[in-house]
Formats: structure tokens, sequence, C-alpha cells
């Protein structure tokens, strides 16, 4: 048995599930949420009890019948069912009995989506459409809150969990400095605000917060509760239609997706870096200093964006020449030729 956070309880049957509530408590206890990759070993679970309610091993024929691709099944998600599994099998063989892991490579990986990044006019349409909000009786805030909720996104490249739950005793109004908790892999890290953002921030904070207690939400959506995921993403979809922004289908693997909420963080991670290269500043010395403040674990997250930043902007090439060497990644993604400049 697994109880989520939150209080609800999975409860796995199979011949498996103490292999899988071990695995499950091992990430844990390294800081992983493996919320998401819980619910697919219950589903795991109930698929073996299902088909194969006499195993005793974990062995090619269960897995390989698992790893089945599904009629519609997008790559990206046969992926996600397939990771937890090997998690499994893995853990098993750690602690000393036979399981088969499936090798990498059987399943293809599937191309990430080259991220859309919003071009200079883009992203001053965007605000002006944001600053426009009006009053609101439901939620009296609203009309504060969302110039500062989507500056922020952008300004400082958080993600959408973190910039959503953040409460007023992690914003330091003095000094500038938010500190979030609500991060990838349970991390905490410091974000300091530049100038003209912290003085917005400290006259969104006068108007909003002033006799707010230290627990409240920074960001309050309805009845003060923090701002809902399909809120937020009704709200962008609203102000991108504004701005004159399609909003297209889900693109193919491989292509550029759609503008996002997390086009923001794309956004501020390759105008960091292009802004330092036609700066002529050491990018070698500055991406560290991104990956930090963009909270990535691996280098390579943040030199993507590098990546990124020299197909979007080629002029930028010609000044590096051989400044970086071979920092640059090369990702084989198909490229659309009839790219203009700001997708």
């Amino acid at each position: 048995m697994f109880i989520k956070p939150g209080g609800t309880i999975m409860e796995y049957t199979s011949a498996l599930s103490g292999y899988i509530t071990g695995l499950i408590e091992q990430k844990h206890s390294v800081g992983y949420k493996y919320n998401c990759e819980a619910a697919v070993l219950k589903r795991f679970d109930i698929f073996c009890g299902t088909h194969y309610p006499e195993l005793k091993v974990l062995d090619k024929e269960i897995v390989l019948h698992w790893s089945k691709q599904r009629s519609g099944e997008h790559p990206s998600t046969l992926q996600n069912r397939i990771t937890p599994v090997r998690d499994l099998a893995k853990y098993i063989i750690n602690n000393g009995c036979q399981a088969y892991i499936l090798p990498k490579g059987v399943i293809p990986k599937s191309p990430r989506h080259l991220p859309y990044i919003y071009s200079d006019s883009e992203i001053k349409n965007i605000f002006s459409c944001i600053d426009k909000c009006r009053y609101c009786t439901e939620v009296p805030y609203r009309h504060l809150v969302m110039p500062l909720f989507f500056r922020l996104l952008y300004c400082c490249g958080l993600r959408l969990s973190e910039a959503r739950l953040i409460k007023v005793k992690d914003v330091d109004v003095e000094n500038g400095v938010i500190t979030l908790f609500n991060t990838k892999f349970d991390r905490h890290r410091q974000v300091p605000l530049s100038e003209k953002f912290h003085e917005r921030l400290r006259i969104y904070y006068e108007k909003v917060h002033i006799l707010s207690n230290p627990d409240d939400w920074f960001f309050p959506g309805y009845n003060n509760k923090p701002m809902t995921l399909s809120n937020v993403y009704k709200n962008h979809r609203k102000f991108i239609w504004q701005a004159g922004i399609s909003h297209s289908g889900r693109s193919r693997p491989g292509e550029r997706g759609a503008a996002c909420i997390q086009s923001f963080r794309h956004t501020f991670a390759s105008h960091c870096l292009r802004n330092w290269i036609s700066e002529g500043k050491n990018v070698q010395a500055y991406l560290p200093v991104l990956q930090s403040y963009m909270g990535h674990v691996s280098y390579k997250d943040t030199a993507y964006y590098l990546h990124l930043t020299t197909d979007l902007f080629p002029d930028i090439m010609l000044r590096l020449g051989n400044e970086l060497g071979d920092i640059v990644p090369e990702i084989n993604y198909p490229k659309d030729e009839d790219y203009e400049g700001s997708y």
C-alpha cells in the first residue's frame, strides 16, 4: 500500500506489490516525487494481476506485452508507461532477484518538440493585452495578479508550478529576492529580481498584501486559493489570442510546438543567451549562472537553449567564432524552411 500526498491510498495487490512499494519508497527517499510513476505502476500491477495471476518473475514475456504500443498511443505516452517498469526491473535485480530489463532502443525515443519562442514584438503585444485585464468581482485582485504573474514567468523563467505556489513569506520585498520551495526534485532556490521588476513587485505587494498573512498565496485566485492550472491556461490562451498569436493543435514530435505557457520559460532562456552573445559576454561563464537561476539539474538542459538561440538568430553564430568550441550541442531536429524568426 502506498499513500500519495493528500491522503489518497494506492494499493498494490500483484505478486510484485512488495517490490513496487519498495521502489516508490526508495525514490521518495532521494527526493523524487514519483507520483505519476506510482500511478503507472498501479496500472501495471492491475495488468499483471489480470494477465499473469501466477507470475513469479518479471520476465521478458510480461515486459514485452506491457511495452506493446497501443492503437493511437503517442510515443511519449508509451515511453512514460515503460520507464517506471524499467525502474522496477532494476530495483528487483538490485535486491538479488531476477527480472527482465527492456533494452534501451527497443522503443525508439520520441524527439522533443521544439519549443515556441516568442519574438520581442510578440512579448510586447502579449503584455499590452495582459495590462488591459479588468477588475473581476469573483477574483478581486485578478487585474493586479495577471500582469505581474505572467511577467514573472517571462522575466525570471519560472516553471508554472513554481510561480503559482509562491506564498507571501517566500518573497523578500525589501531585497527583491524570491525563494522557491515547490520546485522540481523538491529542491529550493533563490531568484533575485532586476531593479525594474523589483519595483513592480513592491507596488503589487503594497496593493495586495499589505495586510496578508505570511502563509497566504502571493498570487491569489478564486476564494483566495492559488490559481488553478486550468485558469492559467485559459487566461494565457485568451491573452495570446488578443495579441494575434494562434494556438494551433498538437504538432508531431520533432516539430515546433504551439505557443503555450511554457513558452515564457523557453523565451526567457533564449533571450538571455541572445543578449549575452550580442553584448560579447563570456557565455561559458554565464551558462552555469543561467543553469542555477532556472533550477536545471543537468548542464545539458541549459546548453540546449544555446542551440535554440543560435538556430533562432543565425547571425549570432558569426559573433561566436572559436570562443565556445563544442559547447553548442548538436540536436538533429527537422527544420522548418518557412521559419522567419519568431515562432
